[in-house]
């Protein structure tokens, strides 16, 4: 199996972006191609076909290569719950918690299950596209490193590096970040890509002549700054989508801890759906929806929306005839209390929920991790719909006894999952995903607004057209020809 890793000189440099669209060009040349990241930090995950977790980045690195996403595919996941602290999730699975100095110590323990999952790749893919973590010089962090060069010089497999110019620096960047890496891995970089430039080339082209004269290394291709561009973000919640003609107006609570706001993709991309992320400090704004979205220290954030003052606007709003929509940590603080007696994901062992529902929910060790195919309770019709389901609470109590899901079948034996309240104003459920599906999404916007007449948004037809658009982009302005020649080792100065 070829292996190429792409490192980027900083964090959002275009890593993620660049390996999707690599992904993308490369199959369609009939090549058998996986995504792969050693290590990801990020809340926002996905359940692959093993019932296992990853990044959303690798999630979407699969569909681009048009294979199914597998746990190998990010052997090591940190998912924060503080600070300083993250749960993490080896293979897939949640292993413990750890403080950042423990897991700095545990790093030699992550290289072998990288490396584990690396060589099972190799037993099924023509060609490894790595994603980098961060950027490689990073000096406090090169000690057992196995995110960025740490792992090129294990696996021995060339790197390009890819920088973002529209942040400004580009050059610094760029020869910075070579200076600061050891001999052999500035042999390991084969060259550069530039991302996200506008403007005339160019007025850029003495200064790609200089790069490459100064560091000896080819610049592989300058990518246009392309907008409107949208896909599954990792961290940053998009949130630049007002609009002028809007039907529905929704109010997502912008939480500490937020997890798989990915959720909300296929609203915020709507033309007549404005989604309004609510900050801290600011109050929730009149709206037709207000939606609690998941979290990743559900006690922590719980107590957060007390502080904000967000439980009694929620309570005013749904006196005024409002709706409100709980989606998995977000649904569990919508009941009477939430436990997490294992600390699980916080030092705080019981809160106070919002009591605006009647049930209970206990946190526990055991995460369930599944896609499911449901049918959805609503408008007093059975909407098929599909999803799945990352959390580790427990929900009991007389509320759950109206469901808002009923599923077809379930790893784990459940029939049903989530509330309605009796009033119609109130809904949870933990289902991850549910308006990616464009049938489920028209009967909840109805059950908000039952004289809106707004057809939602297919997110899978939107990812698609925006990958293609992607792989047309690369192929256009990247000297593809040359990537090849270094997946294939030539001009690799003996790295293989």
């Amino acid at each position: 199996m070829k292996t190429l890793m792409i490192q980027g000189t900083t964090s959002d440099a275009g890593k993620s972006t660049l390996v999707a669209a690599l992904c993308r060009v490369f199959v369609k040349r009939g090549i058998k191609v996986a995504p792969f990241k050693p290590q990801n930090m990020a809340l926002n995950s996905a359940v692959t076909k093993e019932g296992g977790e990853i990044g959303r980045a690798q999630a979407l690195q699969a569909i681009a290569a048009k294979v199914e996403p597998q746990n190998d595919f990010n052997p090591i996941l940190l998912k924060p719950n503080s600070d300083t602290e993250a749960q993490v999730i080896v293979h897939g699975k949640a292993i413990s918690n750890m403080e950042a100095g423990t897991y700095h110590n545990y790093k030699q323990v992550a290289m072998d299950a990288v490396l584990a999952s690396h060589k099972r790749l190799a037993k099924q893919f023509d060609l490894l596209l790595v994603e980098g973590a961060g950027s490689p010089a990073e000096i406090n962090l090169r000690e057992n490193d196995i995110a960025n060069m740490g792992y090129a010089e294990a696996v021995g497999c060339p790197v390009i590096i890819i920088a973002d110019i529209d942040k400004g620096g580009v050059f610094a960047h760029l020869v910075g970040t070579l200076a600061l890496l050891s001999e052999s891995e500035q042999a390991r970089v084969k060259g550069f890509v530039i991302n996200r430039f506008r403007g005339d080339i160019s007025l850029l082209q003495s200064g790609l002549d200089w790069l490459e004269r100064y560091t000896k290394k080819p610049v592989l291709g300058v990518l246009p700054y392309l907008h409107d561009l949208a896909l599954d973000a990792e961290d940053a919640v998009a949130i630049d989508n007002k609009v002028t003609t809007a039907t529905i107006n929704i109010a997502v609570l912008l939480l500490p801890h937020i997890s798989n706001h990915t959720d909300f993709d296929a609203l915020r991309l709507h033309p007549n759906i404005n989604i309004n992320y609510v900050r801290h400090t600011h109050a929730i704004p009149p709206v037709d929806l207000i939606i609690i979205p998941g979290s990743k220290n559900v006690l922590g954030d719980l107590s957060f929306v007390k502080n904000e003052g967000w439980d009694t606007q929620i309570k005013r709003h749904i006196r005024y005839g409002g709706k409100v929509l709980g989606i998995c940590g977000g649904m569990q603080m919508l009941g009477n209390s939430i436990a997490d007696p294992m600390g699980v994901e916080s030092s705080l062992k019981r809160v106070k929920g919002l009591a605006l529902s009647d049930f209970d929910t206990t946190l526990s060790t055991q995460k369930v991790l599944t896609k499911v195919t449901a049918a959805m309770q609503l408008n007093n019709l059975q909407t098929p719909c599909s999803g799945y389901e990352i959390h580790a609470g427990i929900s009991v109590g007389a509320a759950l006894n109206k469901p808002f899901i009923i599923f077809n079948a379930h790893p784990h034996g459940f029939e049903n999952d989530g509330f309605i309240s009796d009033d119609n104003a109130i809904a949870g459920t933990y289902l991850h995903g549910l308006f990616d599906e464009p049938a489920a999404t028209l009967q909840i916007l109805k059950w908000v607004k039952s004289d809106a007449a707004i057809q939602p948004v297919s997110i899978v037809a939107h990812r698609e057209q925006q990958l293609e658009r992607l792989a047309t982009m690369c192929e256009a302005h990247l000297n593809i020809q040359h990537i090849t020649s270094i997946c294939e080792g030539d001009n690799n100065d003996g790295y293989k």
